[in-house]
């Protein structure tokens, strides 16, 4: 075995190559010999710097003499197989080239020199049916060296094949570098590995499908008795509708599955996780993951009018048979956006993607506090105050995402709940419209202001009040909640995150309290001295203090007819 450094020029027969190369390498190996043979070029193990693509980091091959002939493959990171290329005359040439990443990278290549006329007897083939068995080459006697079978296998539709070696004995190494079996999901090898074994075992493996590939390659030396395997064909089940439900909100994201679903994709709740491992579903009748926002490994992506929160859930296979299943995995998503969360979840299997959604809203609040410290919340309802008193609003985020930042874009006033036609703005767009107005900065979960108390006029005593908010991105220096006061046209092309709105109220003045609290206590100073004079007989005291209620009462009415008067609309009062 080779060691060369960053390429050569072969002429030999056969060759294996170990080659360890480094970060920014760019390496030709060229492959000649003046024979009237066919290479074939095996890359029976590679080891690329993680996280690394195709257009960064790859083996590239070429059918002739040189990088200039006709590229024949590439090998990368994500190459699901074991890469096996055959030239079309005696000459081939690959290039290894690597990234900036410092990583040490590995790669064993053997090829050999082999006429394609001749044919190794038992080597590969089709094989039909429900059921049949195969063995290497000589079984069980040693196997022939540069032997390379590939036996195809189709059973009927709507079944999967179940292949089990019952007798298994290839040179053993650690990854499987000289003599191996390899088993493909599917038609081809050029993708869709399920595994490669070596060594002496009794593996068993699986498709998903009714189409299995299976691969015998073998070198020069230490040949040994080979394999005898059996393969069945397996119904598949009917298909199963996706039982999956994904509820978002403002703290957290709750998964279910259902344990049939798992069952009909070949899983129980055993084989899942979560991008963090450590946190574990709850199982029930059902297999439910529940937590926080951003918690277990949840990514946030800020997509310009919304921002998404992806969890993944990983279905791996366990025990002793080999499947192509460990790739599902099943995405959920939560889309904050506009006034509710969007959710979707969706399974990716074979290329396949089975959708979900659903629609939740962000939980916000406003309430009043008694100072600017907004440390102690007004509990009571309606809130009386007096005229041009200052009030403190705040509006709270309820989520446990600390990335968030609240802006209170528009605030309106209006004397009935369902804000009608008559309202009055505070605030629009982010800018004061009111000048007793006052808004704090943007403070993560919280959005604050001031004004002073008025009172709409002519049988309205009440004010309620109402918010519509935006939540940004903390991390977006550029987002809508901190560009604070804009004009409507600027406001056309200013992009926010997610928008919402609250309602606080009733406002009411503390003058009216007092003349319901007065009237309150006349009527119970009545009722409780009318039995004690009826008692007494003082007749006389009794008529006294009727007649000075009714001119009270006079007074009032008559004083209340002025004032109503004014025209109908809404003012601030000033406090005498």
């Amino acid at each position: 075995v080779g060691v060369p450094r960053c390429g050569a020029s072969l002429h030999e027969l056969n060759k294996a190559l170990r080659i360890e190369l480094n970060a920014n390498a760019n390496c030709v190996w060229q492959i000649q010999r003046n024979a009237n043979q066919t290479i074939r070029l095996i890359f029976s193990y590679f080891k690329f710097a993680p996280s690394s693509s195709c257009k960064t980091e790859s083996i590239t091959i070429y059918d002739g003499p040189s990088t200039n002939s006709p590229v024949l493959g590439q090998v990368c990171n994500d190459t699901d197989a074991v890469p096996v290329l055959q030239s079309s005359s005696d000459s081939l040439t690959f290039l290894i080239t690597t990234n900036s990443v410092a990583f040490t990278r590995n790669f064993f290549v053997f090829y050999y020199f082999f006429s394609p006329e001749t044919k190794v007897e038992n080597c590969g083939g089709q094989l039909t049916g429900p059921n049949g068995t195969f063995t290497s080459p000589n079984y069980p006697k040693p196997y022939p060296e540069f032997t390379y079978c590939v036996w195809h296998i189709q059973t009927a539709k709507n079944s999967k094949i179940n292949l089990q070696y019952q007798d298994f004995f290839l040179e053993l190494d650690q990854n499987c570098q000289f003599d191996f079996t390899a088993v493909y999901d599917g038609p081809t090898t050029n993708t869709g590995l399920i595994g490669k074994v070596c060594g002496r075992a009794q593996p068993t493996f699986e498709s998903s499908s009714n189409v299995m590939t299976v691969v015998l390659s073998t070198d020069y030396a230490n040949s040994y008795r080979g394999f005898s395997a059996q393969y069945t064909s397996v119904p598949l089940p009917g298909p199963v509708e996706p039982n999956t439900f994904l509820t978002c909100s403002s703290d957290s994201m709750k998964i279910v599955l259902s344990k049939s679903y798992l069952a009909s994709l070949g899983y129980n709740e055993t084989h899942l996780q979560l991008n963090e491992p450590s946190c574990h579903p709850v199982v029930t009748d059902s297999v439910i993951f529940s937590f926080p926002l951003a918690s277990c490994g949840t990514t946030k992506k800020d997509e310009g009018q919304s921002i998404t929160y992806t969890n993944i859930i990983s279905l791996s296979a366990t025990g002793g048979i080999i499947t192509r299943q460990k790739s599902i995995q099943i995405i959920a998503k939560c889309k904050m956006e506009n006034n509710s969360t969007v959710e979707a979840i969706y399974i990716t299997k074979n290329n396949i993607i089975q959708n979900t959604t659903s629609v939740g809203r962000y939980n916000v609040s406003i309430s009043f506090y008694d100072s600017d410290s907004f440390s102690k919340p007004v509990l009571q309802s309606p809130y009386y105050v007096d005229l041009n008193q200052t009030l403190f609003a705040q509006v709270s985020l309820h989520s446990s995402d600390p990335n968030l930042l609240v802006f209170v874009d528009t605030c309106i006033a209006s004397p009935q709940p369902d804000f009608g036609s008559l309202t009055y703005d505070l605030i629009r767009s982010g800018c004061n419209k009111d000048d007793t107005v006052v808004t704090y900065p943007p403070l993560e979960h919280y959005g604050r202001f001031k004004f002073n108390a008025f009172r709409f006029l002519q049988s309205f005593p009440s004010v309620y009040l109402q918010c519509d908010i935006l939540i940004c991105d903390s991390n977006n220096a550029n987002s809508r909640c901190t560009e604070g006061c804009i004009s409507r046209q600027k406001r056309a092309i200013s992009s926010y995150m997610w928008k919402t709105n609250t309602v606080v109220g009733p406002i009411r003045l503390k003058r009216d309290l007092r003349s319901a609290d007065h009237s309150e206590s006349l009527a119970k100073a009545d009722a409780e001295e009318t039995p004690s004079l009826q008692q007494h007989s003082f007749y006389t005291l009794s008529f006294l203090v009727l007649i000075s209620n009714i001119i009270i009462v006079v007074a009032v009415i008559l004083k209340y007819h002025i004032k109503c008067q004014a025209g109908y609309g809404y003012q601030k009062i000033q406090s005498s």
